[in-house]
C-alpha cells in the first residue's frame, strides 16, 4: 500500500527520528535562541518539490533543518519571552501517542477511555480551582481563544435561553462584554467570531498597577444600561499576558451579581498557581466566577495546544452546543454530554488532554508544584538582580513576569526597540517590547523549568552591554 510503510522501514524511521528530536531536545540551549531572517532565506528551504517522492529519513531531516535554523527555540532556557515553555517529556510522548491511535473524542463510544480521562482531569483541575462537585463541568480546547469564544457563548445563552434557536434576533439591544485595557484581545476576537462585533466590547481602565479598575466597571455597566444596553459578561484576568497582573475578582464578583452579568476568568496563564499550596491564595475569589480559562501550554509545560474551558454550570455547554446527528451514536443521557460534538465548538476532537495527564502520572501535582515554585524563584531573582543593575521594575506581581527599563529611557521607544533587536541579532536571550502604561519597557518572563540563575547572569550582562552600546551609540550621534 503507497500510505503503508514495512515493519522494519518504520523502526528505522522512528529511530531516525527520535535520535534526531534527542538531539534537539538535549542540546537547545547550544542554538540561538533568537532568529533573524529575511522570507527568501526561509524560503530557500521550503521544499515544494512533490513529483519525485522522498526517502522517509530524508523527509525528516528536511523538515528538522528547517525547523532547527528558522524558529525561536522557546524550550531553550534563555527564551524570556510569552507563554511558550519547553514541553515535559512525557507530554511530548503523548503527542505521539495520541497521533498514532488518532482516537476520535467526538462521542464518548468512540473513545471511552480518553473521553473519561479527559472529564476526569476537568473535575481534578476545576477542584483545584476552587468549583464544587458535582457542580463541575468543561471540555478542553484547541486553545485560550476558543476557551474564551466558549465563555461568549455560555454567557449569551445564559442570558438568553433562546438564543440557541434565534441567534442575536434573540436580544432586543447589543450586548455588552467588559474587560480591562491590559487584558488578552481574545476577547474582542470571540465579540467578533460570534456576531457582536467590536462595538460590544467596553475596555475598562487600570490603576497604577494594570488591574482592572472596579469603580469605572460599575460606572460604564450603568451608562450601558441608561443607554439601552445589554450587559452580558464581565471577564476578569487572572495574569495578564503583558504585566503578568490579576484583576481583583472578589470586586467584580460583586458587581457581576448585582447586575446578573456571567462572570469569566481568564485564567490561561496565572491560573496554574492553583497547583501550588504556596502561591494558590494569588487566585482567591476564582471559585466565584462562572467559568474559566485556563492553558495547560503555558505554565504546566505541556506542547501546544492544551487549554481547557471550565465551568460550574453543568447544563450551558449542552444549552450552548448540544445538536442532533442521525449517524452519531445515541449515548444515555449520562455520558451523551462528555462527547465534544454536543459539548463543544469542535466536533471531531484530538485527544488533547493526554499531553496533561501522561506527565501528572509521571510526576504527579507534587511535580507541578516544584516546578512552579521553581520559576517563581527564578522570577523574583531575576527582578532582584534587575533593579541591584539599575534597571526599573514597572509591573507588580508576584507572578514571574518583569517589566522594566532603563528609568533614562522609559519615555524612549527607540531604547527598547534598539534592545529587543540586538537580543534578535546576537540571538543570546530572547525578550519582548511592552508598553506598560504611557513608559516603554521591556518584558522577561520565566516560562522554562530549566531556567536556572546562571541563563539570568547571562540575561543580565547581555541588558548592560547592549545599554551601554546604545548609550555610546547616541553620544557619537549627538556630538
Amino acid at each position: 500500500m503507497t500510505f503503508d510503510l514495512t515493519n522494519t522501514e518504520r523502526r528505522n524511521i522512528w529511530e531516525h527520528t527520535t535520535n534526531a528530536l534527542e538531539q534537539y531536545y538535549n542540546n537547545t540551549e547550544d542554538l540561538d535562541t533568537a532568529i533573524y531572517p529575511t522570507r527568501k532565506d526561509v524560503l530557500k528551504l521550503v521544499d515544494a518539490n512533490f513529483e519525485s517522492p522522498r526517502r522517509t529519513n530524508e523527509a525528516v531531516d528536511i523538515v528538522i533543518k528547517g525547523l532547527s535554523k528558522y524558529a525561536v527555540h522557546t524550550p531553550n532556557p534563555n527564551y524570556f519571552g510569552m507563554f511558550n515553555p519547553r514541553a515535559s517529556f512525557p507530554s511530548i510522548i503523548a503527542d505521539a501517542i495520541t497521533a498514532t491511535y488518532n482516537p476520535q473524542l467526538a462521542a464518548w463510544g468512540h473513545a471511552p477511555y480518553a473521553v473519561e480521562i479527559e472529564n476526569m482531569l476537568i473535575q481534578e483541575i476545576g477542584k483545584k480551582f476552587g468549583y464544587q462537585q458535582p457542580n463541575i463541568d468543561g471540555v478542553f480546547t484547541t486553545g485560550g481563544q476558543e476557551a474564551n469564544l466558549t465563555a461568549v457563548l455560555a454567557a449569551l445563552n445564559y442570558k438568553f435561553p433562546k438564543y440557541g434557536e434565534k441567534g442575536l434576533f434573540a436580544v432586543n439591544g447589543l450586548p455588552i462584554i467588559y474587560c480591562s485595557k491590559a487584558s488578552h484581545h481574545a476577547t474582542v476576537k470571540a465579540a467578533k467570531v460570534c456576531g457582536l462585533g467590536l462595538d460590544s466590547v467596553r475596555y475598562i481602565e487600570v490603576d497604577t498597577n494594570q488591574k482592572m479598575l472596579v469603580e469605572e466597571t460599575q460606572q460604564q455597566i450603568q451608562n450601558d444600561i441608561d443607554n439601552g444596553n445589554i450587559p452580558l459578561m464581565i471577564v476578569a484576568t487572572m495574569g495578564t499576558t503583558g504585566a503578568g497582573v490579576i484583576d481583583p475578582i472578589n470586586e467584580l464578583a460583586v458587581i457581576a451579581k448585582h447586575y446578573n452579568l456571567w462572570l469569566h476568568a481568564d485564567a490561561a496563564y496565572g491560573g496554574a498557581v492553583v497547583l501550588s499550596e504556596d502561591y494558590k491564595h494569588l487566585q482567591k475569589g476564582i471559585e466565584k466566577a462562572d467559568s474559566i480559562t485556563f492553558d495547560a501550554h503555558k505554565w504546566l509545560s505541556v506542547p501546544m495546544a492544551t487549554s481547557m474551558f471550565i465551568t460550574k454550570h453543568t447544563n450551558i455547554l449542552g444549552q450552548t452546543f448540544s445538536i442532533s446527528a442521525n449517524f452519531m451514536p445515541q449515548e444515555e443521557d449520562e455520558i451523551d454530554k462528555l462527547g465534544s460534538y454536543t459539548h463543544s465548538i469542535q466536533w471531531s476532537r484530538r485527544f488533547i488532554g493526554l499531553k496533561l495527564y501522561m506527565p501528572l502520572l509521571v510526576f504527579g501535582w507534587k511535580g507541578f508544584n516544584d516546578t512552579i515554585l521553581h520559576q517563581i524563584k527564578m522570577g523574583q531573582l531575576l527582578k532582584q538582580k534587575l533593579e541591584a543593575n539599575n534597571w526599573t521594575l514597572y509591573n507588580n506581581t508576584e507572578l514571574p513576569v518583569a517589566c522594566f527599563t532603563d528609568v533614562a529611557f522609559e519615555d524612549n521607544s527607540e531604547f527598547t526597540t534598539y534592545i529587543y533587536e540586538a537580543f534578535l541579532e546576537s540571538g543570546d536571550a530572547w525578550i519582548i517590547n511592552y508598553p506598560v502604561g504611557d513608559k516603554f519597557t521591556m518584558r522577561a518572563c520565566i516560562t522554562n523549568y530549566n531556567t536556572t540563575e546562571e541563563h539570568i547572569d547571562s540575561l543580565i550582562k547581555g541588558l548592560n552591554a547592549k545599554r551601554e552600546a546604545f548609550i555610546k551609540a547616541h553620544q557619537l550621534i549627538t556630538i
